[in-house]
């Protein structure tokens, strides 16, 4: 293969390196045209429109927007239902406000492309490895990458998830402090949104601001446990909209959710400490026992190989 086309490929995989590095953290809700016309306000001379487009940087005016247009094309071909899903787990990992599907699926197009490119220059031109290895070994560097943006998102949704179910006691007896001191339910839950700052303290802020625009507190509420798919959150908002709906004292229903979530947390805990041996295992055997048969049969073995023991035999 030619030095030309080798300097070809090592430029594409640069340029889309350099695409979706950039393309990621560019994307900060700011409009650099406004913030340039700001800066130019206060000039005695008017600047032109143009003289103020071309005073962006490079990333702002070339490479972010190659970046989007790739991720507009990507999800042109993409079904719509994927495309909701997609969404739906973007709102499950809490990365709503920072990322939506076009640059999910612009991340997964450019690295695909990067792995794959990367993986086929690594195996068949810098340590050839044949032809059908080479293929193989670009297919999997393309699927990996095409994966990698997925097997991230699926990684973030646990993460929170399990932040949610480990903070939601302290939450409900917070609420249920509130609630029973003479609060009502929404000021109960700022008070939770404004002492606490983790991923179910902004879950109740944002409850919060929908009520406040007028939709119904059980809507919200639900619209909440669709976003964290957590158990414990559903098993909670369902008795909360059925107390609604009865007319039970919401305190009591907290304290009652209170206790529960309390218990739930202690069985996980012994649960996990139950497990804590059996997980063990695995690495003392593999790599424990090992060392240790080694340390304390290895010098018996040379005095024996030593004094012909085994030659004998």
């Amino acid at each position: 293969m030619s030095m030309a086309i080798l300097g070809l490929i090592v430029m594409g995989v640069l340029l889309l390196g350099g695409l979706i590095v950039v393309g990621m953290q560019g994307d900060k809700g700011d409009d650099p045209l406004e913030k340039r016309l700001a800066e130019f306000a206060d000039r005695e001379l008017p600047t032109s429109l143009e003289e103020v487009e071309l005073s962006i940087g490079t990333r702002e005016r070339v490479i972010i927007p190659m970046y989007k247009a790739l991720a507009r094309f990507a999800t042109r071909f993409t079904p719509e239902n994927q495309i909701d899903e997609i969404r739906h787990q973007i709102e499950l990992a809490g990365k709503s406000q920072s990322m939506d599907p076009v640059q999910f699926f612009g991340q997964r197009i450019a690295l695909t492309l990067i792995m794959g490119i990367g993986a086929f220059v690594l195996l068949m031109i810098v340590a050839p490895q044949g032809i059908v290895k080479g293929m193989m070994g670009t297919i999997g560097g393309a699927l990996l990458g095409y994966y990698l943006p997925f097997m991230q998102l699926k990684s973030q949704i646990a993460r929170r998830q399990d932040s949610i179910t480990k903070s939601l006691p302290d939450a409900l007896d917070l609420l249920t402090i509130c609630v029973e001191a003479g609060l009502g339910f929404e000021q109960a839950m700022g008070k939770v949104y404004e002492k606490w700052d983790d991923d179910l303290a902004i879950a109740f802020g944002r409850v919060l601001q929908e009520i406040q625009l007028g939709k119904r507190r059980g809507e919200a509420l639900r619209d909440m446990s669709n976003r964290m798919d957590v158990s414990d959150v559903t098993s909670f908002v369902a008795a909360l909209i059925q107390a609604e709906q009865l007319g039970v004292s919401v305190a009591k229903i907290l304290r009652i959710q209170s206790d529960q979530m309390r218990v739930k947390r202690r069985q996980r805990a012994q649960e996990k400490a139950q497990q804590a041996p059996v997980k063990m295992m695995i690495p003392m055997v593999l790599l424990i026992f090992p060392s240790i048969w080694i340390s304390l049969m290895g010098p018996a073995v040379i005095i024996l190989m030593e004094s012909g023991v085994f030659g004998s035999v």
